[in-house]
């Protein structure tokens, strides 16, 4: 049995996958398995003539699309190794990713570990670390329950390296959730009992794809404030943990919800803009957020037009700004996961 699992979900990445899979196959360590879950991607026969020289080194399945829950899903079911990592099939593994991955399981006695990134392609954020950009201070030894849910720590999908039998435990990737499923399942794993560390280390190459259009960003926003729900409906919070979990969702709702509206902004939704500003702002009354209220009555084209121009300026090369995510606040990102 491979003592890794490797999966890789693949959905319209036809001309990345074949740079992804040579990074896999110049790891260091080589006691792994390479599973493929091609999850309905209407680019298979470009897909599947990149993956001609890899085939017999890989594990090759193919499914109806069904989103990344269950295309990471089907390759769980399929994978013998004592440990699994994702890896999206756009992103890069430097060659000691696996080595140094596994040596920090071992020597700290953990059962997940997370490495930082490197992030390139087309973001503000190329050239920095994924950790600069989700954390204020450098990471801690371990990650909490409390600390994910807050969004004070973040994991990144491609550079988590876990025990496969805790994922199985906790009942895999929820496949109801389209979008921010990593992120639900780093909170069952917390939960669980799993022992969740970082590796500072930057391990992996994070791609950055000028893909992901205004509507993606708020369903993104909108998937994440479903996680919140099935955290108070179905997480069985004791009451002690309740008193510590309210809060903490509250501040995350009133958070997202002023990103929804600046978001909705950009395609002139001013009544659904406005309906998010006073939703953060009744969640955590504050001078921004009634602030933002108060343009979005009185003044909305205006805002528009400051907001469009502030998230311009942050792109070089300056995309169409009908295209933009938000990136001046990065806590307000939906987890690091890519739209397959």
């Amino acid at each position: 049995m491979p003592k890794i699992s490797v999966i890789i979900p693949a959905y319209n990445v036809a001309p990345y996958v074949g740079e992804t899979l040579r990074s896999v196959f110049a790891q260091t360590f080589v006691d792994f398995e390479v599973i493929i879950v091609n999850d309905g991607s209407p680019d298979t026969e470009e897909f599947e003539r990149v993956l001609t020289p890899f085939r017999e080194r890989i594990n090759y399945l193919t499914q109806e699309n069904r989103g990344a829950s269950a295309a990471r899903n089907t390759g769980l079911r399929a994978a013998r190794g004592e440990f699994v990592a994702f890896l999206d099939a756009d992103d890069l593994w430097l060659p000691g990713y696996l080595a140094d991955q596994l040596a920090v399981i071992r020597e700290r006695n953990c059962d997940l570990v997370c490495a930082d990134a490197l992030i390139f392609g087309e973001s503000p954020d190329a050239g920095r670390t994924y950790f600069e950009t989700v954390m204020d201070s450098p990471p801690p030894n371990e990650v909490t329950f409390l600390d994910l849910l807050s969004g004070e720590r973040s994991l990144i999908t491609s550079g988590v390296l876990t025990r496969r039998e805790h994922v199985l435990a906790v009942g895999l990737f929820d496949e109801k959730l389209r979008n921010a499923q990593d992120f639900d399942l780093w909170l069952r794993l917390a939960r669980h009992g799993t022992r969740l560390v970082y590796q500072p280390r930057v391990l992996l190459k994070y791609r950055a794809r000028l893909n992901s259009l205004t509507g993606d960003a708020i369903n993104s926003h909108l998937r994440e404030l479903l996680v919140f729900e099935k955290v108070e409906q179905s997480y069985d919070l004791t009451p002690e943990e309740r008193v510590q979990v309210e809060p903490v969702i509250r501040n995350r709702r009133a958070l997202l919800q002023y990103e929804l509206g600046k978001l909705r902004l950009v395609p002139r939704d001013f009544a659904r803009a406005r309906e998010a500003f006073a939703k953060s702002n009744s969640l955590r009354p504050s001078l921004k957020a009634h602030a933002a209220l108060w343009l979005a009555w009185l003044a909305p084209t205006w805002m528009r037009a400051l907001y469009v121009r502030r998230t311009v300026d942050q792109f070089r090369p300056t995309p169409n700004p009908a295209c933009l995510t938000p990136q001046n606040n990065n806590r307000a990102r939906a987890p690091f996961q890519k739209q397959i």
